[in-house]
């Protein structure tokens, strides 16, 4: 579950400008025409997460939007999730939050229409400044709304491509490899290592170049964005990439990279 931390400085329009409202709204929106195409049995099918169908995806991905709204808003809605006692990682706490609620397809799709709905309306209304608690950090909304958007495209991406159907990367990857280079140091302290200056050189779906952090940096990632946002939401094994790492430790913090908390 991508859940990581973003600099505290983050807002609307920090990303080149860009409404990250707007643009989980469409990555919602994409992942909403992707279910609307399924047939009942896709429903039921495998996902690529382990031990979860496409409706278990979807449940999961309802019940963190639920969540987003009661962190925002501190009930008003829905109750504020106690994760821990869920599990002793994130990834058990997952499991078993969707092992207690799997329901049928029909059910779930509706559950995360209005989730998500309420929580988008719950992070634009929120005050920009006040954070909020999530998971294991304390996160502004922008950045709630980021790790948001990662998800939405991560988990599309674990329904999609099991079933063979197409779902085409977008401009909006920029906001996620923002995400992943600004969680390098909580990956590089959870990994027990200083974190190096980095700077991100991507290639966006068709042709955009985006740069992040200083030219002067110790470490330079370079590749396609697709590609460097799949390594950082262990959808892809940077050894089966095109990805290059060059400076010292290049290869390790490469490995790192992630968009999500453990």
């Amino acid at each position: 579950m991508p859940c990581a931390h973003r600099p505290d400085g983050a807002r609307v329009g920090d990303n080149g400008g860009v409404d990250v409202y707007a643009d989980l709204a469409a990555e919602e929106e994409q992942l909403a025409a992707l279910l609307d195409a399924l047939p009942p049995e896709d429903w039921r099918a495998p996902s690529r997460c382990a031990g979860w169908t496409v409706t278990d995806v979807v449940l999961h991905l309802a019940q963190c939007e639920e969540a987003v709204v009661g962190a925002v808003t501190g009930g008003t809605a829905y109750a504020p999730v106690d994760w821990t006692r869920l599990g002793n990682t994130v990834e058990t706490a997952m499991d078993a939050y969707v092992e207690t609620e799997r329901a049928d397809a029909q059910s779930v799709r509706r559950r995360w229409e209005s989730a998500r709905v309420a929580a988008l309306g719950a992070l634009r209304a929120a005050d920009p400044k006040r954070k909020v608690q999530w998971v294991t950090n304390l996160l502004r909304p922008t950045t709630l709304a980021t790790t948001r958007l990662a998800e939405h495209w991560a988990h599309a991406l674990d329904i999609a491509e099991p079933l063979g159907r197409d779902h085409p990367d977008t401009a909006r990857l920029r906001h996620i490899l923002w995400l992943a280079h600004a969680t390098l140091p909580y990956a590089c302290a959870v990994d027990g290592r200083a974190a190096p200056v980095v700077r991100i050189e991507a290639t966006g779906p068709v042709g955009e170049h985006w740069a992040i952090s200083p030219e002067d940096a110790d470490v330079v990632l370079s590749g396609g964005a697709g590609e460097l946002c799949r390594i950082g939401a262990r959808r892809l094994d940077p050894a089966a990439s095109s990805v290059t790492a060059s400076g010292p430790g290049g290869a390790e913090v490469l490995s790192l990279l992630r968009t999500f908390a453990v």
